[in-house]
């Protein structure tokens, strides 16, 4: 909290890291210990929350919850090998987690066809039985951090298609607004409940960004995303004040972090390297006395093929240009996929661990 909040200067640089279903299933082996699969709403989620055990004995300093399932719930399974979850969506499994195959609003053309679209219960306490079994366990030792990505944006555009979602934003279609809303209401009452919980810090976020820009423009973005996201950020500290909100962007997103910070945001993440505008040192110059840090560490190229010389390197040059008076949790910059040798994931955590103290 220390460190993340910038309140002087912490012991050490925090850790962080979430690892995909092969990496698990080989430290669950190694390590003997259970994965402890958390069920989320959004299939892919559980790869954030599931495994807090064995991220914990590996040496993370974060624990992650989000919002599950019903009690007795599985999606429907298809006769194509396909699953449909809550929302409707089709899903299948691809090399490293589920692609959804079929929207329920790909044909989606009105503003009624959003409103009859059924949406599940966010209130059901069977939701929270895994994250409150995980806040009561960890919240004296960890940072426990309540996952509600896919806020908005990633939730609307897997009912509708990607492509069609941003042709009809730009013409301005109707529904395109009153389906953001009711996706962001679903994300909002998912994290309210997360954070009356106890979660140190919430975890929102949308991908807007690619690896040369951002897929809906700043302007747009400005216009349609970032007042309700300023609503979404109030909405969590009008459960806790002192809740760290947190935002997930993959891509080069630089043109809008002076609006997030703006409307509130506390740590920025996963800070993807290679991408303009997301040089770590100028983001410390340009935004550190506002803004903390999250991520930086190569997961595309250096964790999988990269030497562990080469890790403890690109470590602690992240350390060295994001950490100073902290402000800085040190983790790859996304999910961890199968193609990352474990001797790399070891490598990354014992640089933190050499590179990471304050002095």
């Amino acid at each position: 909290m220390r460190a993340l909040r910038r309140e002087g200067l912490p012991d050490r640089v925090p850790l962080q890291f979430d690892l995909s279903r092969p990496l698990l299933e080989a430290f669950s082996q190694q390590l003997d210990i259970p994965i402890g699969w958390q069920p989320n709403y959004y299939e892919d989620l559980k790869y954030r929350t599931s495994g807090n055990e064995i991220r914990v004995a590996l040496g993370s300093d974060c624990v992650l919850v989000g919002g599950g399932v019903p009690a007795g719930y599985e999606p429907e399974q298809t006769d194509d090998g396909c699953i449909v979850n809550e929302f409707g969506m089709k899903m299948k499994m691809g090399i490293a987690w589920y692609d959804v195959v079929k929207g329920p609003l790909e044909s989606c053309t009105t503003v009624e066809e959003v409103r009859d679209l059924p949406f599940p219960d966010p209130a059901d306490p069977a939701r929270y039985e895994d994250a409150t079994h995980y806040i009561d366990r960890y919240q004296d030792d960890y940072f426990v951090i309540g996952d509600v990505e896919l806020t908005m944006f990633e939730m609307a555009w897997h009912m509708t298609g990607l492509q069609k979602f941003r042709t009809d934003m730009a013409m301005g279609e109707a529904y395109i607004e009153p389906l953001i809303d009711r996706t962001m209401a679903w994300s909002v009452a998912i994290g309210k409940q997360l954070v009356e919980l106890g979660v140190d810090g919430i975890w929102t976020g949308d991908d807007f960004g690619a690896q040369n820009g951002m897929m809906v423009s700043p302007d747009m973005w400005r216009r349609i995303f970032k007042p309700r996201m300023a609503e979404v950020f109030a909405e969590f500290r009008s459960v806790n004040p002192d809740v760290m909100i947190m935002y997930h962007c993959d891509g080069a997103i630089a043109p809008i972090l002076p609006d997030l910070i703006e409307i509130g945001l506390d740590v920025f993440n996963p800070v993807q390297p290679g991408v303009p505008g997301h040089d770590p040192s100028e983001l410390k110059a340009q935004f550190g006395s506002e803004l903390s840090f999250w991520g930086a560490i190569d997961q595309q190229q250096l964790l999988p093929n990269g030497t562990p010389a080469e890790i403890d390197a690109d470590v602690q040059a992240k350390i060295e240009a994001l950490g100073p008076g902290g402000g800085y949790m040190v983790a790859p910059a996304h999910i961890l996929q199968g193609d990352t040798p474990l001797q790399n994931v070891e490598a990354m955590i014992e640089a933190v661990r050499t590179h990471g103290v304050y002095r």
